[in-house]
């Protein structure tokens, strides 16, 4: 079976070469638009994955087409095993990245030199210090620039993920792009999106319309560069002139990109989401405990996947919260 005729092709022709792995749903930041307010019920440490158990079913992914593999959380750094995972995971071929916090980089930044993990998504949702502590009501802000600096200064490709909240960080889309001016860095502006716990409603969402007005009453339109997106994009691309670095905008919303999907991910408990909507999911770590074989699950999941957005295809059907309200939170599936 060949990369173009896999398990991995749903029924409209997209192939899921890039798998997302969630290691844990903890994490030491408690941001209100991935984690309830009274937390989660976390699964027990015995249903999620070992790092062996990681690597095989990764392993069984690769060999059906995945040449990208992303470490997400909750916060991945948090795994204390997270050496041996990136060690097993790297006799794969495939392309490693990371998404973190930040916080715990310094602690690791040697092992992922070691292991080449050389991209990296860095959440952070504000520049202001005193905002940062009101959305994840921790003090690390300090500890999360001063790791900014550490990767760029390590030569890592650093994308910074905002996701922009009305009223809370939209006055501070023109400061993140000024970021780019001085920094090699990507600035990706992601739509607020429904999760269970998180009280989203539209009026909280800043759309790709409302970033790029922002950008384009501060700078001239000759100075701002579409750049040529990625072959299964998810953030649309610009550039202001001589800027060092760029920034995106992941309009999920208001102007998905389902047609190109790629993605699938695994949850720290074991079990693949077809798509970051959907509220069903396959168990395979079960399956993969009883010495069952995982790749007619992987195939049926992927032959269950709606063209767009778990069969949400407008925004008014966002707007039901029946329609997405039992899914997981973010932070239990994976950033």
């Amino acid at each position: 079976m060949t990369a173009s005729n896999t398990i991995l092709t749903d029924d409209f022709g997209r192939k899921h070469n890039y798998l997302r792995i969630s290691l844990l749903e903890k994490c030491n930041l408690r941001c209100t638009y991935c984690m309830p307010a009274d937390g989660i019920a976390l699964s027990p440490k015995a249903d999620l994955m070992t790092a062996d158990e990681i690597f095989a079913i990764a392993q069984t992914f690769v060999e059906n087409g995945v040449d990208k593999i992303r470490l997400t959380g909750g916060e991945p750094l948090l795994r204390k095993d997270f050496p041996e995972i990136v060690s097993k995971l790297s006799d794969l071929n495939v392309s490693l990245s990371i998404t973190t916090n930040g916080i715990l980089i310094d602690r690791h930044i040697e092992v992922l030199k070691q292991f080449k993990v050389k991209k990296i998504n860095l959440s952070l949702d504000t520049l202001i210090s005193s905002k940062f502590h009101s959305i994840t009501l921790r003090n690390q802000f300090e500890k999360v620039i001063d790791n900014l600096h550490l990767l760029l200064n390590n030569d890592f490709q650093v994308k910074i993920n905002v996701v922009l909240i009305k009223g809370f960080n939209d006055n501070e889309i023109i400061d993140f792009v000024k970021l780019t001016r001085f920094l090699p860095i990507s600035v990706r502006f992601i739509e607020f999106m429904p999760f269970a716990g998180n009280e989203w409603d539209r009026s909280k969402m800043v759309s790709q319309n409302e970033i790029l007005s922002q950008v384009g009453n501060v700078f001239p339109s000759e100075e701002i560069e579409k750049l040529e997106d990625e072959k299964n994009f998810t953030a649309r691309t610009y550039k202001i002139k001589d800027f060092q670095g760029d920034f995106g905008i992941i309009s999920s919303i208001t102007n998905p990109f389902c047609d190109s999907c790629n993605r699938i991910r695994l949850t720290a408990n074991g079990k693949i989401k077809n798509c970051l909507f959907s509220n069903a999911e396959t168990d395979l770590l079960t399956a993969y405990r009883k010495g069952e074989s995982i790749t007619s699950l992987i195939s049926e999941s992927i032959q269950n996947k709606k063209k767009v957005r778990a069969g949400m295809v407008t925004i008014s059907e966002m707007d039901d919260p029946a329609k997405h309200f039992d899914n997981r939170s973010m932070i239990a599936i994976g950033g």
